[in-house]
């Protein structure tokens, strides 16, 4: 979506679905990737939005434009 996140497009998918309030299993089962995958994605996104938490990250990327206020 938006370039200067550094964000991969799987890291956007994933971010999504943190916005959408689900958890590592949820999202594991929405996207079809082991729960591992998904902390590890969620690691990278805490990283490069330099958040400390999942709350946090999302809070960012909404104030980013990252992800929409639709959820």
């Amino acid at each position: 979506k938006v370039p200067e996140s550094g964000l991969s497009s799987r890291e956007m998918e994933v971010l999504d679905c943190l916005a959408q309030g689900k958890t590592t299993i949820q999202i594991a089962g929405t996207l079809f990737i082991s729960e591992n995958t998904v902390k590890t994605h969620v690691r990278h996104i805490l990283e490069k939005l330099e958040a400390s938490n999942r709350a946090e990250a999302v809070s960012k990327a909404l104030q980013m434009g990252l992800i929409g206020t639709d959820h």
